[in-house]
């Protein structure tokens, strides 16, 4: 099959045009010899085009969200290998007054976003501390964000900037560690104990979309979590499967997990 062919293979209406997009990226870049980029990606959509350029065989592309591990990240098309740069992607950094500090959360950040009519595909992560926070932008449209920020009531003091990639607040991960007991290594299984949640309401969590195994998809309720995989389930956190520790007197597993704080 052609590339288009094994587009068309894909049934859901945004999963074609996430797609397409990005051939349209490939192409583009081939034909002119020039880096292209697009919008961010989420964590579905990461997973989704990773899976296609896989079917497609194509290897001249970069995913990039501005650190190791970040959840949105952008495709790039690259004419060779070489051309990838980190510039592609700056940072509009948010310094709030000393009066302020640690007044405003994730959702604030990007509820201000969203209230200035911003896509949010426009933003990457939003790295968040006592300070001020990070935004990942495309470089191309640090300016544009920096002046809309400046817009509104809750930032008017701040201190808004665009830094370079390289100087990236990056964030302080703290982990918690946690103990699970569940009936299998079924992932939902897992899922119903990580989401504090029925079976069947995981298995629903899993069919729709929302549970990554490894950074992929996983729509498999019968897969087998294995020691070391790495688990995010959107809107509940992202778990790593440490060591099973134990069995309780029926043979239940016990997992130790360390939990994303």
């Amino acid at each position: 099959m052609n590339e288009q062919e094994i587009l068309n293979t894909y049934k859901k209406p945004e999963d074609k045009i996430c797609l397409a997009q990005v051939l349209d990226k490939i192409k583009l870049s081939q034909t002119k010899n020039i880096t292209q980029n697009t919008n961010f990606l989420d964590m579905y959509q990461i997973a989704l085009v990773k899976n296609f350029l896989n079917k497609i065989k194509q290897e001249q592309y970069q995913l990039w969200g501005g650190y190791e591990n970040a959840e949105r990240q952008i495709f790039i098309a690259l004419p060779d290998k070489e051309a990838f740069s980190k510039q592609t992607l700056k940072v509009v950094r948010i310094t709030l007054p000393e009066e302020e500090k640690g007044k405003y959360a994730h959702r604030n950040y990007l509820g201000g976003i969203v209230k200035l009519g911003l896509k949010r595909e426009m933003v990457g992560d939003i790295l968040v501390d006592e300070n001020g926070a990070d935004i990942i932008v495309v470089s191309d449209f640090a300016t544009i964000l920096k002046e809309e920020l400046k817009k509104l009531t809750r930032f008017e003091n701040s201190k808004i900037e665009i830094v370079e990639i390289e100087n990236l607040r990056k964030p302080n991960i703290q982990k918690e560690e946690i103990k699970i007991i569940v009936a299998s290594l079924r992932l939902d299984n897992i899922v119903s104990d990580l989401a504090r949640t029925s079976r069947s309401k995981a298995v629903e969590i899993i069919k729709q979309e929302r549970v990554f195994v490894n950074g992929q998809n996983e729509t498999k309720v019968s897969k087998q979590v294995k020691i070391n995989d790495v688990i995010t389930i959107r809107g509940k956190g992202r778990f790593i499967i440490k060591e099973i520790t134990g069995t309780t007197r029926s043979g239940r597993p016990v997992i130790t997990v360390e939990k994303y704080a």
